[in-house]
């Protein structure tokens, strides 16, 4: 095989030739440094490669598979992580220039069972400013989307986006308070997973909104998003709120057998103007190509869904201003002109008003598990429409447009967070704009706790369709 095209190969097969000791780390490595060195100077997909770290836990993979302490799939693999997980002797930012030379002291539970599971970090991707997810002014450069270099990668992990799309690495971490795990894998064409609330630690993991921030795997197949859950998943002594529930094995589930689970198409979801028509024709289409692989399909009603994005960010922007209380007050100036608007707002946000938004969070979460008891899994699309274009101007522009913050594709994930269920979005066919072809995502919500069902029946539609072989012009 050319060591060229290694970065082409999925995390699962590389892995294994890795295993067979057919192609060493330190080849996988330095194939994705090249391509990093080739390509990411027009997408601004990392904030921070770490080269020479890199190469040194390639050589040490290698030695230890060679000597027998082969330590699992991942063993080898190239990864990078969301530039908001800390990382132990590497700068991590958030996207901010307000944390430019911030260096951890040690890693983030997700981090820390990366390289125990062998898995090789390649770097610190580009995001949202604090994952706020309305960034206009990148200080590390503007994060692009390889299929359109125009067009937004998606918010906030979107330097995960590109990058694994690109295949810039073998899989990735982000990290979705209202969606941003699913967005970016909406606009980039790939698998993302918000996992269930409490199943993976968020231990050194810089927060956005307490009560949903949540991270979770990014991959550009079901199996390798499988792969990575499994190695970040399960109970962190220093999270007190991770599951002690038993972890699956999530990758064995994979069966590509889903006959007689029951799809709830969401009524909202499928009767909203604001969906483009291309996408919810798209979404039919993939439901039907269920369908054929032995699914019952039903609809079901989340009334509150139309308010999911507006509870969202009221709770989201009260909680992370929360969070920035001293810096709002003595370095305001630093941070990007609309991530300012959204903490000064959250911070003067009435206590009436974020209590409403608790109030109605709840009710919106006994909807979602009232119609998770009819069905077993719950079905719409990703998000309203492909990859928008890049904003290339701060602010609001007019009440409208405040409004459409506020309801629109944000609603279509809002109410998944809201509720604290599992969420995935899989590839599902693309749409035509302006002569291009850009790609779409279905997305997938379940029960808490069955993240398996959920990459069970995406990866049983993955295997029946061709969207996940296709590749970005880049």
């Amino acid at each position: 095989m050319n060591k060229a095209d290694l970065p082409f190969l999925s995390a699962a097969a590389l892995g294994e030739l890795i295993r067979k000791q057919e192609i060493s780390p330190v080849e996988a490595t330095a194939a994705y440094l090249g391509r990093i060195d080739a390509v990411d100077g027009k997408l601004h997909s990392y904030i921070t490669v770490c080269r020479d770290e890199a190469m040194q836990a390639a050589r040490a993979a290698e030695q230890a598979i060679a000597h027998g302490e082969w330590r699992g799939p991942l063993h080898g693999v190239p990864y990078a992580v969301k530039d908001q997980f800390w990382t132990k002797g590497i700068r991590t930012t958030g996207g901010s220039r307000l944390l430019a030379d911030f260096i951890p002291g040690e890693d983030a539970t997700v981090v820390a069972r990366l390289h125990a599971a062998g898995a090789i970090l390649l770097g610190k991707l580009n995001m949202s400013e604090f994952a706020t997810g309305n960034s206009v002014d990148h200080p590390f450069g503007t994060p692009h989307n390889p299929w359109d270099l125009e067009r937004n990668a998606g918010t906030s992990s979107s330097g995960s986006g590109a990058a694994t799309a690109a295949f810039l690495c073998a899989t990735s971490l982000g990290e979705d308070t209202g969606g941003s795990i699913r967005n970016p894998a909406n606009n980039c064409g790939l698998v993302g997973l918000r996992p269930t609330w409490g199943l993976v630690s968020r231990y050194g993991m810089m927060g956005a909104g307490w009560s949903m921030d949540i991270g979770g795997p990014m991959a550009r197949s079901v199996e390798d998003c499988a792969l990575t859950l499994q190695a970040i998943a399960g109970y962190d002594p220093r999270d007190p709120y991770t599951t002690r529930q038993s972890i699956p094995d999530y990758r064995a589930g994979l069966t590509g057998r889903i006959e007689g689970v029951r799809l709830g198409i969401v009524k909202e979801a499928m009767d909203a103007d604001f969906v483009h028509p291309q996408v919810k024709a798209a979404m039919s289409k993939a439901v039907a190509d269920m369908k054929e692989l032995g699914v019952s399909v039903d609809q079901v009603s989340i009334p509150l869904m139309t308010s999911a994005a507006a509870v969202t960010r009221a709770i989201i922007g009260v909680e992370s201003a929360s969070l920035h209380h001293n810096w709002l007050r003595t370095r305001l100036h630093e941070y990007d002109h609309n991530v300012q608007i959204d903490f000064l707002t959250g911070a003067i946000m009435p206590a009436q008003l974020y209590y409403k938004a608790q109030k109605i969070r709840a009710l919106t979460r006994q909807q979602v598990l009232a119609a998770l008891k009819k069905v077993d899994v719950l079905v719409l699309s990703s998000s309203s429409e492909p990859a928008p274009l890049l904003p290339k101007e701060a602010g609001l522009k007019s009440k409208d447009e405040a409004r459409q913050r506020m309801s629109g594709r944000r609603s279509l994930t809002g109410v998944f967070n809201l509720a604290n269920v599992p969420a995935l979005s899989v590839p599902c066919g693309f749409v035509s704009v302006e002569g291009k072809e850009l790609p779409i995502g279905l997305q997938l919500a379940g029960r808490p706790f069955e993240d398996g069902l959920l990459l069970r029946v995406a990866h049983a539609y993955e295997q029946a369709t061709l969207w996940h072989t296709r590749r970005p012009p880049i």
